[in-house]
């Protein structure tokens, strides 16, 4: 059975770190408004309206909740209640800006804020404290970046749904049928295979397999097709699965064969290559390595991978110019691809969580090429 999310101790750790890094980076304090950040210190599903909800993380003190009063009921469904943070609670005319800045200490404060706060809640912020707040991204971004064991116990998790979703799938490629046949075969599929919802599904069949962000279309499946299969959702409490595998209704030809070939080595590279202390563009070029070797880097026309957890895209990004090194306990895809713009394309993804000596993948389906038998 799912539960909505972690322990309390999960948030209480997360909420004495976030405060720790707020006091380390010289700010007086955090404040949060709904969105990925917020879910991730308090596990709340609250949502931004013109109503200011937001979490005040002070670099020493008690956190403190404003919330409006009408919207109290959502903070049960968070680890608020057994936290037991200050919860102040206010009604249309009173000014909640005023309160976040009394709970920070008042006066012009060093604070940072998150980035999904919009315009609507930051320049009457600003306006109260009299300063401009900084992005808290610096401050939170290593505690997202590296998963803690419940994240990653959710992701080996998410990994292991979509992975029965991905053994699925050939059962789906039936010549004649077209890619949102297919795509909602899949979708109800995610759902079946334990994920809350669907994020995205990409099924892009011969030349549509080209366009590594195609989603699907009318285009009929034909034999001697290459069918990029690229699916996803969140896994409760919400952290996300993303994984590629690569049809071919019938056998394929010789060179499709062969540059596919290329790119499983490619991605096989790149996963070898994950350890701490290499950097995230090392991990880059060592999969575009293999296939510029055999005169395919052209054909590569993304990024080896992005970071994953609540957010089915955050950091850190697996790209050229990217030195930041690798810490145990990252989680990223690495999707090398090929291209092959009006004739087919590939691509082959693993969400990879990083270890004390390596890497370990959360999807474990065949990395072959798929041929799906064609029927009479």
């Amino acid at each position: 059975m799912h539960t909505d999310r972690f322990s309390t101790d999960v948030y209480a750790r997360r909420l004495e770190t976030a405060a720790q890094a707020t006091a380390a980076a010289g700010l007086t304090g955090l404040v949060i408004t709904p969105g990925y950040d917020l879910r991730y210190l308090l596990g709340s599903r609250a949502q931004t309206f013109e109503r200011l909800t937001a979490l005040i993380l002070p670099a020493d003190g008690q956190p403190t909740i404003v919330v409006p009063r009408l919207e109290l009921a959502s903070l049960r469904e968070s680890a608020v209640p057994e936290l037991g943070l200050a919860v102040r609670d206010w009604v249309d005319g009173e000014n909640p800006y005023q309160m976040v800045a009394d709970a920070l200490g008042g006066g012009q404060v060093a604070t940072a804020v998150t980035d999904s706060m919009t315009a609507l809640h930051l320049l009457p912020l600003a306006d109260v404290l009299g300063v401009v707040p900084v992005l808290a991204t610096d401050v939170l971004r290593r505690l997202r970046m590296v998963k803690d064991a419940a994240e990653i116990d959710a992701l080996r998790k998410a990994g292991a749904a979509i992975d029965r979703v991905h053994a699925r799938v050939p059962e789906f490629l039936v010549a004649g049928r077209t890619e949102a046949d297919v795509a909602a075969d899949i979708a109800q599929s995610i759902v079946e295979e334990g994920h809350s919802s669907v994020a995205f599904i990409i099924v892009g069949s011969g030349p549509n397999g080209a366009d590594p962000h195609h989603e699907c279309s009318d285009r009929e499946l034909a034999a001697g097709d290459i069918v990029v299969v690229d699916i996803g959702g969140p896994y409760e409490p919400g952290y996300n699965s993303d994984s590629t595998r690569t049809y071919s209704i019938g056998e394929p030809s010789e060179d499709v064969a062969r540059q596919y070939a290329v790119l499983q080595r490619a991605q096989q590279a790149a996963v070898a290559a994950v350890k701490p202390g290499v950097t995230a563009e090392q991990v880059d070029a060592a999969a575009r390595d293999v296939l510029a070797a055999e005169g395919l880097a052209e054909a590569f026309v993304h990024r080896t991978g992005h970071g994953i957890g609540l957010s089915v895209h955050e950091e850190p990004y697996i790209v050229a110019g990217n030195d930041l090194p690798l810490e145990e306990g990252m989680a990223f895809s690495v999707e090398p691809g090929i291209y092959f713009p009006g004739s087919w394309g590939a691509r082959i993804e693993d969400i990879v969580i990083v270890t004390a000596d390596g890497a370990l993948p959360v999807n474990n389906q065949p990395h072959e090429l798929v041929v799906v038998p064609v029927g009479d």
